[in-house]
């Protein structure tokens, strides 16, 4: 057995991911070959805490990370009967609301 071969068997792909700011989300930054999560975290670390500060970083295995099969994804489209949802038409809502107020104002003092 090569050596190549021996460490394909004994490293595993980890993926890193960081936070910049405790209420921003994790992205992902880069992937790394170590043999265990405790030396994959210290090689995330060395990595990427030298370039720019974050608040935290995930080192999850490559093949701990599940994803929608290509013949699924259909079922994350948007269905269109919800547009019930959509803000679009409070846009001018505040201007309603000064209308009517205004109208109520005029209506009041005329009595």
């Amino acid at each position: 057995m090569s050596n190549q071969e021996q460490a394909q068997q004994t490293f595993s792909v980890f993926e890193v991911f960081s936070q910049k700011h405790p209420i921003s989300g994790f992205v992902h930054q880069f992937s790394l070959l170590a043999p265990n999560h405790e030396v994959a975290l210290s090689l995330a670390r060395e990595n990427f805490l030298r370039r720019e500060p974050c608040n935290n970083i995930w080192v999850v295995k490559r093949e701990d990370i599940h994803a929608i099969p290509p013949e699924e994804r259909r079922y994350l489209e948007r269905m269109d009967n919800k547009s019930y949802r959509e803000t679009k038409g409070y846009g001018d809502l505040q201007a309603r609301w000064r209308y009517h107020k205004e109208q109520y104002e005029k209506n009041t003092a005329s009595k």
